[in-house]
């Protein structure tokens, strides 16, 4: 185990100090997937196709410089976690100068336009723009300090390369609002398309006035992208809700184009290969349409459960293709479209909610995710959070909100439809088997109420009545277990818990146990029916928690006993229970502890955070580690016997963070797993956790000097 130790030890030394020579920002810990997650636009660079950058819905922007073959995260424009990038414009003068349209989901005010002037390194906001949801933005091929921006509340224009814009719509309009898309004349940049959630428009003098270009297009259709052919500027494209539409007469009349399902498919982006104009690619929420004759006939080239947020077709070489999508990352074709493969190195946008590692091999973790259907589900990493491969076949495309790994070292899986178990490099769901459930029922001898006297035939009637309860309990298991499988449990599951041999479950239609390593599940009855949403256990204690109730157990799960709340907390967001038996609750107002069952609670003065969202024991330290939405980055470390407080900064906003050996593990909100760059026993690591090496003249350099380098 001490080789082992030390060869991954020394697998993280080499793999951090490689991030860090490679990475541009500064930041405490490192990000290291799963790879993939929501991508949303491309850009290029107009004097080398080969630099590209790639918005995600996580505000990031990435880069690459080898054709989107692996990604390198770049920054993260306004410090935020929650703006969608849909648009970037390179300054073809000046490839420095960057401009991004953003937009924040749920919201018709926020987002704005953001401006770059060192290569997207840093990003400030446009004061005009501040504010508004920004959902298409582009430049006039013929004079790019011309840009023209949409939002949900009007149309904007930029005369000076984004540096000030002024509305060319008329403000309140009832009709030209909510834009999504805009296209502007190949010749005449005074000529404006404007999309819209309910048809599109036309300018032909920068806005003075406008007209509906709705001619054969289905009624009230939202219109989510324009395009000009540049050679032919009479000709223009249009995708909608209600499908494809081609104009040869500059918008005066549009045609539906055949061959591509209309009502039930959303056409998001529209491009022509720049190299054969003829060759019109349709992005769609139901995979990519292709066609080569100008829209006469079109193919679908990749699977109707693709979405597609963008197209990028390579001007030096019209075979390579690449796709933006949603929970898929990024994907590249070498063949014009004909056939696609992931290419998401680097790039990493998952929420993890879930986490779980080996007992026998700390280096093995696993996490789950949500929202990512059949491309997320678990994953799992042999190298301690570096690195990672989907496991997820049989879970059925379902959110993971709780992992767990059971005495018999089956992996468990918590999902928001039932618990599935890990064999065979294959999830099933538990209940799905009713015989094989049966054949495995659990044997569970609740204590003899009414022991025997003393003596050896006392001796006899207690040997006989220990056989007759198990036998009892045996078929009883073994005919609830059979109900519970036939029935099959299907609610959410929100966490797992062991406490000796018994695993508990927190889920959305009570608290379950099983003594059979997850493979039969039944209530328990002692704790009130309802949503549960935390248990947690350590020795003997076990604590169960919904939104406005906590129940404990120090027996292992046999009796319960309702624990009253701290006064100050109004609702539970996070749950722990040490091994001294002290229950830990938080919520918006900070983090509480008890010594006596609820008794009395002492908040934790020091910890300087509300709003927590994580608290996990950590055995081996004891200790509690802490993470809440505010500051978002910071990680707690809270002792349990002194409940000494000290905090560290990540450079992350964490949803959770767990220990892996010598080192610490983050779950992020949208941003995949981040490492915490500290080896122990390296001698490439000074105290503080600095990663070091040798410069030519053989001082050490810090970190980040080296990223300069």
């Amino acid at each position: 185990m001490a080789a082992l130790n030390r060869r991954v030890r020394g697998f993280w030394v080499v793999l951090v100090f490689c991030l860090v020579c490679q990475q541009g920002y500064a930041v405490s810990w490192f990000p290291f997937g799963p790879d993939g997650g929501d991508a949303r636009a491309f850009a290029a660079d107009p004097k080398d196709p080969g630099h590209l950058y790639l918005g995600a819905a996580n505000g990031w922007i990435y880069s690459s410089r080898d054709g989107g073959r692996s990604w390198a995260r770049l920054a993260r424009v306004g410090e935020r976690d929650d703006l969608v990038i849909d648009n970037i414009l390179v300054d073809p003068a000046d490839a420095k100068h960057l401009v991004v349209g953003a937009w924040v989901p749920g919201e018709r005010t926020d987002g704005g336009i953001f401006i770059s002037t060192d290569g997207g390194a840093t990003w400030a906001a446009q004061a005009e723009m501040r504010g508004q949801s920004v959902r298409a933005l582009t430049e006039a091929p013929s004079d790019a300090k011309i840009m023209v921006a949409g939002s949900l509340d009007g149309v904007f224009r930029s005369t000076d390369a984004g540096a000030h814009w002024a509305r060319i719509s008329e403000e309140g309009s009832k009709e030209l609002h909510e834009v999504e898309s805009l296209a502007i004349d190949p010749a005449d940049p005074n000529i404006i398309y404007a999309g819209t959630w309910h048809l599109p428009w036309k300018t032909g003098d920068a806005g003075k006035t406008w007209v509906s270009i709705k001619q054969g297009i289905i009624e009230d259709s939202d219109v989510f992208s324009i395009i000009v052919d540049p050679k032919q500027p009479s000709v223009v494209y249009a995708s909608a809700c209600s499908g494809i539409y081609k104009s040869e007469d500059g918008g005066g009349t549009f045609v539906k184009a055949p061959g591509i399902p209309s009502q039930a498919r959303r056409t998001r982006v529209l491009l022509q290969d720049p190299n054969n104009l003829q060759t019109v690619y349709a992005g769609t929420t139901e995979g990519l349409y292709r066609t080569f004759d100008a829209g006469k006939y079109w193919v679908q080239t990749t699977g109707a459960d693709m979405i597609v947020n963008d197209v990028y077709v390579d001007p030096g070489n019209s075979k390579h293709v690449l796709l933006a999508t949603d929970r898929e990352g990024v994907w590249v074709s070498d063949d014009g479209g004909d056939s696609f493969a992931p290419s998401n190195k680097g790039f990493s946008a998952r929420q993890i909610t879930a986490y779980a590692s080996d007992a026998e091999h700390p280096a093995v973790v696993y996490v789950g995710v949500v929202n990512d259907k059949q491309w997320g589900g678990v994953f799992v990493s042999k190298t301690g959070g570096l690195s990672w491969s989907q496991l997820s076949n049989g879970l059925d495309g379902n959110d993971v909100f709780s992992l767990a790994q059971a005495p018999d070292g089956t992996m468990l899986a918590g999902t928001g439809h039932g618990i599935y178990r890990l064999k065979d490099a294959a999830w099933a769901r538990v209940g799905d088997d009713a015989g094989a459930a049966a054949a495995s029922a659990p044997v569970w001898v609740p204590d003899d109420p009414k022991p025997a006297g003393k003596g050896p035939k006392g001796a006899a009637a207690r040997a006989s009545a220990v056989k007759a309860r198990a036998a009892a309990a045996k078929a009883a298991t073994a005919k609830a277990a059979v109900a519970a499988a036939a029935k099959g449990f299907n609610g959410t599951v929100y966490g797992f818990a062991l406490s000796g041999e018994t695993m508990f479950a927190a889920t959305s239609q009570g608290v379950l146990r099983s003594p059979s390593s997850g493979v039969a599940w039944t209530d328990v009855r002692a704790v009130p029916a309802g949503e549960w949403r935390f248990v947690a256990a350590a020795k003997e204690s076990v604590v169960a928690a919904s939104l406005g109730a906590v129940e404990m157990s120090t027996d292992g799960g046999v009796k319960w006993q309702g624990v009253a709340l701290p006064a100050k907390v109004d609702q539970v967001s996070a749950l722990a229970v040490d091994g001294r038996g002290g229950v830990w609750v938080a919520g918006r107002e900070g983090v509480f502890v008890s010594r006596d069952a609820g008794a009395n609670w002492t908040m934790l003065e020091n910890l300087y955070v509300r709003n927590i969202n994580s608290i996990y024991y950590d055995e081996a330290a004891e200790r509690m580690l802490v993470t809440s939405n505010g500051p978002a980055t910071k990680v707690f470390d809270a002792a349990v016997a002194t409940l000494k407080v000290s905090a560290s900064d990540t450079g992350w906003n964490l949803r959770f963070v767990r220990p892996v050996g010598d080192h610490m593990v983050g779950a992020t909100l949208f941003d995949g797993i981040v490492v915490q760059p500290r080896m122990v026993d390296s001698a490439l690591v000074q105290p503080g956790g600095a990663v070091e090496t040798q410069s030519a003249g053989g001082a050490p350099r810090s970190g980040a000097e080296v990223a300069q380098h």
